[in-house]
């Protein structure tokens, strides 16, 4: 279940083309299980009409700050009350100088101000805007005084100019709301993991690989950034999007991917290898394209390390978790995996189950026996990974 479901968060939508943004993003957030009230202000009104926000929502859209439908007249108390949070997105120059000098001129500011509960910000503005010197004092007055600020991002603005000052796309602040509310099992903790296949290079254009699509990696990276770790995800060749809060590294091959995980264990509590890395590679890879010539082809293949033992056997190893993905005999091999490299944890799936899909269904293995998830998206399964990755840790320290 979503960090987020049956919340009730209030947006605020101000004035500016980043509002058709709020509209997606009420949508996600009420797909998601939460109560959605929005706020719109008159400027913010011109670019996207209630009628829209209150069919995305479901909920009477609010703009008046003396709108007689609330029965005492106060909109602006009784919408934070009960609140999970406010979110204004857009968040324009405008408003955030109010947040941050108290001014209560509308609905809006006069509810940012009467509030008792977190009061997030996503910004959106040309560039130049978002660098004058006003607004970054007024940034940084709103986090020293508590503001959750997200973003902004990079990227071409409506003025036709490129730069910082970009609303987060909805997605992103749909991650970065669930991680808000997330509870923080793995704060102050560094995970290090692996994600998606290894592509074993034979010429320019061919190569060695696998159907693993990453989806698993990234949903427990996800998951991992969430419970409040600092994570690095290094990644083999993927077509998904880099999660939200997390460092990553983009490899192609084996070898690289193991280079890539020593460089960055330094610290690390947890090792993570989810990662479907190829057994072998060619010996040599050809300089040019192999062309066809009608006869057999022959490759000489050599071992690829493996990294997830070579990390469970150093000096003073990190708590380390461990995938197994079968075709049969689950129980053997898995537990073969758990107890052969000294593992802490193995997460174990039969591929006929779910490798390269959405749904997957794991067994979890560990000293305590073998625990099975019931079957559900990677997402759902990478929070009850986590939960027993924290669980376990918390053992070790007792």
């Amino acid at each position: 279940m979503s960090a987020i479901a049956g919340r009730k968060l209030v947006v605020a939508v101000t004035g500016g083309v980043a509002a058709y943004k709020a509209a997606e993003l009420v949508r996600l957030l009420g797909k998601a299980g939460a109560e959605v009230h929005v706020v719109l202000t008159a400027a913010g009104a011109r670019f996207v009409t209630p009628v829209t926000f209150q069919a995305l929502s479901g909920n009477t859209v609010w703009s008046d700050l003396w709108d007689s439908r609330m029965p005492n007249n106060m909109a602006h108390i009784d919408l934070s009350r009960g609140a999970a949070a406010i979110l204004v997105a857009p968040a324009s120059a405008d408003v955030l100088a109010k947040i941050v000098h108290g001014i209560a001129d509308d609905l809006l500011t006069t509810l940012c101000l009467a509030r008792d509960c977190p009061l997030l910000v996503a910004p959106a503005m040309n560039r130049q805007m978002w660098e004058n010197p006003a607004t970054v004092r007024n940034v940084a007055r709103l986090r020293e005084d508590g503001v959750h600020v997200l973003g902004p991002d990079v990227g071409e603005q409506a003025c036709g100019e490129l730069g910082m000052g970009r609303m987060l796309e909805p997605a992103l602040l749909l991650e970065a709301l669930t991680s808000f509310f997330s509870v923080k099992m793995l704060a102050g903790r560094r995970v290090v993991m692996t994600a998606g296949p290894t592509f074993e290079a034979i010429d320019p254009v061919r190569g060695i690989t696998n159907t693993s699509s990453g989806k698993m990696g990234y949903a427990l990276a996800r998951a991992c950034a969430r419970a409040g770790a600092e994570v690095v995800l290094v990644s083999g060749p993927t077509a998904l999007a880099e999660p939200h809060g997390v460092t990553c590294v983009n490899v192609r091959s084996a070898l690289e991917m193991r280079a890539a995980v020593m460089d960055h264990l330094a610290g690390a509590d947890v090792f993570i290898g989810v990662a479907a890395v190829a057994d072998y590679r060619p010996v040599q890879a050809a300089e040019h394209k192999v062309k066809k010539s009608g006869a057999a082809l022959v490759l000489e293949l050599t071992p690829n390390p493996d990294i997830l033992a070579e990390v469970a056997a150093l000096e003073k190893p990190p708590f380390c978790v461990g995938f197994a993905a079968e075709s049969r005999d689950l129980d053997t091999y898995a537990e073969g995996k758990l107890r052969a490299k000294r593992l802490q944890l193995v997460v174990g799936n039969l591929v006929q189950d779910g490798l390269g899909g959405d749904l997957n269904t794991v067994v979890l293995y560990d000293a305590e026996g073998r625990t099975p998830l019931p079957r559900a998206s990677k997402e759902e399964l990478a929070q009850g990974i986590v939960a027993r990755l924290a669980a376990r840790l918390s053992q070790q320290l007792r």
